[in-house]
């Protein structure tokens, strides 16, 4: 009797989601049913694929190499798909994009979804650490990131036109007059900053460092929206990628004289899923767009 595609399909599933819960999410079953699928695989050869710790899970060794082929068998579902959707012109499917911010994805979805209106779009938000996690697990197609990952699996890399960072205060701050502050001038004041290991932080503390300076009065907050409305209570200085800080009246922004306080973006996905439809699609629009301008998609 052969092999049943259901309970391959409930493996493979478990194995990519890292959870049973996940996974059976993500096919639209319930928790049980799916349990039942994995454990009658197990049961009808004999074998043991994953180790149960509580509600983790992780693959034997029998487990491992059975994923490695599973990948490919439903990689090659995936294919055949993508060919029937190409034939149809892309007019559905679904694309998956993960994100920490809205900002720079935002008007790149907008035009995508205006170009192929048939197609289902969902955003995840999160940090650095979990994109690449979701990316890689393919809990989503496309990641927009500000550092490319060293190392792990191939990637298909595009980089967006760089942004630039800005300081900004409220509109009762002394500061509210002027249009430039320096890097010397900064420090003098609190500086309101996201947590260590934020990219944004990270930029200006290297230009502090290159000027020989160091912040002497920061106050930390975990969150952008949170930097945002302490800045705008007067608690201090903010610095932000400039399209971030949007039109919000309340706030004043600063161009920082005397620093190149360039940030980078880049729009990343697994090589071996480049080529599928609604990935390629996407990568060729934002790639389009670049070269004639015809889509913003710097975020200065």
């Amino acid at each position: 009797m052969p092999i049943s595609h259901t309970h391959l399909r409930a493996f493979h599933a478990v194995a990519v989601h890292g959870s049973f819960t996940r996974a059976a999410e993500a096919l639209h079953v319930t928790q049980p049913t799916l349990s039942g699928q994995v454990r009658e695989l197990e049961e009808r050869y004999r074998i043991k694929l994953f180790t149960r710790y509580g509600r983790k899970v992780d693959l034997t060794d029998l487990g491992q190499s059975t994923f490695e082929i599973t990948r490919k068998v439903f990689r090659a579902e995936q294919e055949v798909e993508q060919l029937f959707l190409a034939a149809k012109g892309l007019s559905e499917g679904e694309l998956t994009v993960g994100a920490d911010s809205p900002y720079i994805i935002t008007p790149l979805l907008a035009a995508y979804q205006r170009r192929y209106p048939g197609l289902q779009i969902s955003i995840r938000y999160g940090n650095s650490a979990e994109l690449l996690k979701w990316l890689q697990s393919q809990r989503c197609d496309i990641a927009i990131l500000a550092n490319v990952p060293e190392g792990g699996p191939r990637l298909e890399v595009l980089q967006l036109q760089p942004g630039r960072l800005v300081a900004f205060v409220n509109q009762q701050h002394l500061w509210a007059s002027r249009r430039c502050v320096t890097l010397e001038e900064i420090v003098s004041q609190r500086v309101i900053m996201r947590e260590r290991g934020s990219h944004t932080r990270s930029i200006f503390e290297q230009a502090l460092s290159d000027a020989g300076l160091k912040l002497n009065n920061v106050m930390q907050i975990g969150s952008r929206e949170g930097v945002r409305e302490a800045v705008a209570a007067g608690l201090g200085i903010g610095i932000v990628s400039a399209a971030e800080l949007g039109t919000d009246t309340r706030l004043h922004s600063l161009q920082v004289k005397d620093a190149e306080l360039v940030n980078s973006e880049y729009i990343i996905t697994l090589h071996e899923r480049h080529n599928e439809q609604p990935i390629h699609a996407f990568i060729d629009m934002v790639s389009d767009a670049i070269e004639t301008g015809s889509i913003d998609t710097s975020f200065t």
